[in-house]
């Protein structure tokens, strides 16, 4: 398969690209310039978390129905996070390159978190460790546990440094961060980032909160006091107000408009995704393992039409065959089906009692 190199242009080079782009303030040919270098830096990555995945699917074989994917971060996401962040450098943000494991329960999510901080076995360096799951972030709920690594490899010693990020969560988390992403699309708000309405946000907060404590884990710090049923007790006053189930419900509709390109997409290893959040379709391409570069093209294409003012959202991905691609990139479907159920449950329980 042929992966990407690491760019020859200096980190500082890369940084200056990253600079330009979250800045807005080059001229245009600086600016095509940045973003190809930025491009270059970004799909370099794949080679890493290719690496990652295939160590991860061997570590999972000994849980019961777990999910796993990887995906290369989205350029305009890349590019508002150096915006939000005027300290950070593209070269040293940790999240380019991702890996995800979805488990059934938190038992099993510490049991794989174990197997990677005491294996001695994996050569790459962990760096950094953020246990959302025990510490929820207080302003929107968000729980997971993520591992960042520096990668090292003798064999392919040029991507040794990049950062690769791994995440591991259960179902339910999963299906959070997931209803949190696709209502934030189509709100046209950036929820994930922890900005937009408020009251969205403290809508998904709550229900973070309530599936924590199902889960039998601690809650965001501001729901610490508060029992299952006064938060749920909130979360139908909230849902009220908002319309949500409503209008997330509608949002599953969207699922049953996917176009596929080039077959079913069965046993292929990357599906470039275009969602379009005003005509609520969903267009799939995919692509084998030895189409890579064509893929990363396709998806700049896709990125530039995008920043051009076309309501357009293209992400690549791998998870292997279009039904596992579903079920670990629910958000890019719109089908949030099981997340209105869970919320519909503890509305209605609540309005019961």
């Amino acid at each position: 398969m042929a992966f990407t190199p690491v760019p020859t242009a200096s980190k500082n080079q890369v940084n200056k690209a990253g600079a330009i782009l979250a800045t807005g303030s080059a001229s245009p040919l600086e600016t095509k310039r940045a973003r190809a270098l930025a491009d270059r830096w970004r799909a370099c990555h794949a080679y890493p978390i290719n690496t990652f995945q295939a160590t991860l699917r061997t570590k999972l074989r000994a849980y019961q129905d777990p999910i796993a994917a990887q995906r290369l971060k989205r350029m305009p996401t890349i590019i508002d996070k150096l915006k939000r962040y005027p300290a950070m450098k593209l070269t040293t943000m940790q999240d380019i390159g991702g890996v995800r494991a979805i488990l059934g329960s938190t038992a099993d999510v510490y049991g794989l978190v174990a197997e990677y901080e005491d294996s001695a076995r994996l050569a790459h360096e962990l760096i950094d460790r953020k246990d959302y799951i025990r510490c929820p972030r207080d302003e929107d709920g968000y729980r997971s546990v993520h591992l960042i690594y520096r990668y090292l490899n003798n064999r392919r010693s040029e991507y040794n440094g990049l950062r690769i990020e791994l995440q591991i969560r259960t179902k339910l988390q999963h299906i959070w961060a997931t209803a949190v992403e696709s209502m934030g699309t189509f709100l046209g708000q950036a929820l994930k980032s922890r900005q937009g309405d408020r009251e969205w946000l403290d809508f998904f907060a709550l229900i973070s909160a309530a599936f924590a404590i199902r889960e039998e884990c601690t809650p965001a710090p501001r729901f610490a006091d508060l029992s299952f049923d006064a938060i749920a007790a909130e979360i139908a006053k909230t849902e009220a107000r908002l319309n949500a189930l409503n209008l997330m419900s509608g949002l599953s509709v969207a699922a049953d408009a996917i176009y596929r390109t080039g077959g079913s997409g069965r046993g292929w290893s990357y599906h470039l995704i275009i969602l379009n959040s005003i005509q609520r379709t969903v267009r799939t391409e995919s692509y084998n393992r030895g189409s890579f570069r064509e893929a990363v093209e396709a998806y700049e294409k896709w990125e530039t039409k995008a920043a051009r003012g076309e309501t357009i959202e293209p992400v690549l991905v791998s998870a292997g065959p279009m039904d596992q691609l579903r079920r670990a990139y629910p958000n890019f479907f719109l089908d949030i089906g099981d997340f209105v159920r869970y919320v519909a449950d503890i509305v209605n329980t609540s309005r019961l009692s």
